[in-house]
């Protein structure tokens, strides 16, 4: 996305057609409030959040002040004071969650899962953490340990996400895949830690091949070069979590909310779903489909 026009005139055009009956749908207590229109329309906040992951600024403060307050006043005339604005992002979580339903990629037959760790605090600090305390407990999985949850996610051959669950650390990988593979077909590639014939009976119901790395006290299993090729591959999913990490930046340790931790997750996400240049695999370029 190279416009902030374009950006916004986009959200802009989600949220007029999904904040009407999302409002209609919304529990309430019963108790009288008063529904007084907030200086940032929905769409103004959902912009700002997203762009925030686009210009790569590595703190939300700073990039608020330090370059939407002094260079975007014309395009945001009303725009609140920091605290405030992070006060508004809460209202963002629902409609970014949908908005990521709206520009995943879909699937092309060569998927690939894997997961990742989102600490949410130091190690240092597990036993002083407050904002997710009760909600979550430390974890180990195959590299280290961390406080926080699990991205499960779901790539397509062009680095697309198609599919993303969030859980509690201590998850064990394979719990969400059928839930996740939902509406998928064709191929799916991952490590060693999804190895398991409940799993692969599981998707092969779903119209899914199962495809993992052997264990060396396991039985060969025939597979065909392309399969043995994507295989060598799989760690592309890897580079796609190094994006989401490091440059649309969804993991960091300073969350006040599980709301605005929720936020930042999906913005992020959405930034990434924005991205012109995604890492892909070539099957052109590897010979592993033949050129016509």
């Amino acid at each position: 996305m190279d416009s902030l026009t374009e950006l916004f005139c986009l959200i802009d055009d989600f949220c007029r057609v999904f904040e009407p009956p999302w409002k209609r749908h919304l529990l309430a207590s019963g108790a009288k409030r008063r529904q007084r229109p907030s200086t940032l329309s929905l769409s103004e906040l959902m912009t700002l959040s997203i762009l925030f992951h686009q210009l790569r600024i590595r703190q939300l403060k700073s990039s608020y002040l330090g370059y939407v307050c002094r260079h975007l006043r014309a395009e945001f005339p009303r725009l609140p004071s920091y605290p405030r604005c992070v006060e508004f992002l809460p209202r963002c979580v629902v409609p970014l969650a949908a908005l990521f339903i709206l520009f995943k990629g879909e699937c092309d037959g060569i998927s690939i899962a894997d997961a990742t760790a989102l600490a949410v605090c130091d190690n240092r600090r597990i036993r002083r953490h407050q904002v997710f305390q009760g909600l979550l407990s430390a974890a180990r999985p195959r590299w280290a340990w961390f406080y926080g949850l699990k991205l499960h996610a779901i790539i397509n051959s062009k680095g697309q996400l198609i599919g993303l669950k969030l859980t509690p650390g201590n998850v064990d990988d394979r719990k969400p895949m059928p839930e996740l593979c939902q509406g998928l077909f064709g191929q799916l590639f991952a490590d060693k830690g999804y190895l398991s014939k409940e799993l692969t009976e599981t998707l092969a119901g779903l119209g899914i091949q199962l495809i993992t790395p052997l264990r060396k006290n396991m039985k060969p299993v025939p597979r065909t070069d392309f399969e043995k090729a994507i295989l060598r591959r799989r760690a592309l999913i890897e580079t796609v979590f190094d994006e989401l990490k490091n440059l649309c930046q969804i993991e960091h340790t300073r969350h006040r909310s599980v709301g605005n931790f929720v936020v930042n997750l999906m913005s992020g996400i959405i930034a990434y779903c924005l991205c012109d240049n995604k890492p892909t695999l070539s099957l052109l370029k590897v010979n592993l489909v033949p050129q016509t």
